[in-house]
């Protein structure tokens, strides 16, 4: 099988060599056992953007290779598309790819170059969880998954941030080659192939520099006061707009409703206090801005993905 990594403009290093240490470590399972190597893997660059990758020999796309398998790579950041961005050269090339047969698949960001493309377009998706409000606002018709570890829909698959990028990479390998040989390049790299959501790995930091000065000092109210009001009316009670216009303007560029928020400021101070006391898990309920425990845990479980306990055991360095 051809397989193509895409050596993007400013894509994390990290990210490119973990990719070339599965697949080679697979090739060689099979060389190992007098087999044919199952995956021809190249480098690739644009055009006029020649990327040298040490140890290694890089190539240009051309219209004449096709492959099985492309590989987009996480970036240092969260990249968007413009035209002036050598990244933007990719998103024709990959479409073109599609066309003829090829899956695509991104690691962490790099699901914001796939969905440049279109491809991702009334599929699931997931992304770094904390890029996921940024993700959504700049793609729409993309059905993010955000708590997903990876997604996966005609031949188009993403995975989430940082290791979630091996657990795509044993289903590519189980896909393509077999479940013998991604159970053995998971024991390989230590994988736990089972785990399914990433969410507990998230932080909500929301962005405030969207220009909206109202939805702006609802955040404020909802940061100084979330621990203190039973209702989002008593938190943002100062703020001067109707109720059903804050809510609009809210979602339009937070990508939540203000209760929204509010929940998840509060299950955001919970795990802090999780992590960083020693107080009770009543205590850091109401700290958090609960007055039941029952819901605290449900909300607290939904959000995070495991319940408040099990959060601590498995993040806090203190004894308790």
């Amino acid at each position: 099988m051809q397989l193509g990594i895409l050596l993007t403009k400013d894509h994390r290093l990290l990210s490119v060599a973990a990719i070339l240490d599965v697949f080679e470590s697979v090739n060689r399972f099979y060389t190992e056992e007098n087999k044919k190597e199952p995956f021809t893997i190249e480098l690739l660059y644009m055009p006029g953007h020649e990327t040298q990758y040490p140890g290694y020999v890089t190539k240009a796309t051309d219209h004449e290779t096709y492959y099985d398998i492309i590989l987009i790579p996480s970036f240092r950041q969260g990249w968007m598309p413009n035209s002036p961005d050598p990244n933007f050269s990719w998103i024709p090339w990959l479409q073109h790819q599609y066309r003829e047969g090829a899956v695509v698949a991104s690691f962490c960001t790099g699901a914001f170059l796939l969905a440049s493309t279109g491809l991702l377009d009334n599929k699931p998706a997931t992304t770094h969880i904390n890029a996921g409000g940024a993700f959504a606002r700049a793609f729409p018709k993309v059905i993010l998954q955000s708590e997903a570890v990876v997604t996966e829909k005609d031949r188009v698959y993403t995975s989430g941030g940082a290791t979630n990028s091996f657990h795509l990479m044993m289903l590519l390998l189980e896909v393509y080659c077999s479940r013998k040989v991604a159970v053995k390049a998971a024991k390989v790299f230590s994988v736990d192939m089972d785990r399914n959501r990433q969410t507990y790995f998230g932080t909500f930091s929301p962005a405030e520099d969207h220009g909206d000065d109202l939805v702006k000092l609802a955040q404020e109210e909802i940061r100084k006061n979330f621990s203190k009001g039973n209702t989002i009316e008593e938190i943002i009670t100062d703020v001067p707009a109707s109720r059903r216009n804050l809510v609009r303007r809210f979602k339009q560029v937070t990508g939540i409703t203000p209760i929204e928020y509010l929940q998840k400021t509060r299950i955001e101070a919970a795990k802090q206090l999780l992590e960083q006391s020693r107080q009770s898990i009543m205590e850091v309920m109401y700290e958090s801005g609960y007055n039941d425990l029952k819901t605290f845990r449900s909300l607290f479980k939904k959000t995070v993905g495991m319940t408040p306990k099990m959060y601590r055991d498995k993040f806090s360095g203190q004894m308790v």
